[in-house]
């Protein structure tokens, strides 16, 4: 992931807001870049920690709102994994990856499997459909709960 992805984003972010109107705000791009720059699922409450570690009068609602015109925008998306709250990561653009999560940890795994994607699509075939969009999640527990990744970084 990188600056291609990241530069690509703020393009689109960029194009969005000039389409809707919409005014590039001085806590909009920091929270933006600190969304960026976590480069993972991240919790608002993770969000706004980082941002207030920077500027500590932004508050939840500033958070929130950026998120949800963040989201708006193409450039996050907002992904629920059974644990209560949203998480956001960056939007692939031209790329896609399902999850793996940790029931025990909760930390979650990126993967791509290219014969998951191609079963998924003789299945949606042999129904009669053409998949315009999916989301794959497998819920599962660490072996080793003491080399949990979550756990490790804790320590």
């Amino acid at each position: 992931m990188g600056t291609t992805r990241d530069d690509a984003l703020r393009q689109r972010l960029a194009a969005y807001m000039a389409s809707k109107s919409k005014k590039s705000t001085r806590q909009r791009e920091l929270i933006f870049e600190c969304f960026l720059g976590l480069d993972r699922h991240v919790s608002l409450q993770e969000l706004l920690d980082r941002v207030q570690d920077r500027d500590p009068g932004v508050g939840y609602a500033t958070v929130y709102r950026t998120m949800k015109l963040l989201t708006e925008a193409g450039v996050a998306e907002e992904r629920h994994f059974g644990e209560g709250m949203a998480r956001w990561e960056p939007a692939d653009l031209d790329e896609h990856h399902d999850h793996l999560i940790c029931t025990t940890c909760g930390h979650i795994f990126e993967f791509e499997d290219e014969l998951i994607e191609s079963r998924q699509h003789q299945v949606a075939d042999a129904h009669g459909l053409v998949i315009q969009r999916h989301r794959h999640e497998i819920y599962g527990a660490c072996r080793e709960p003491v080399g949990c990744p979550r756990n490790a970084s804790s320590s």
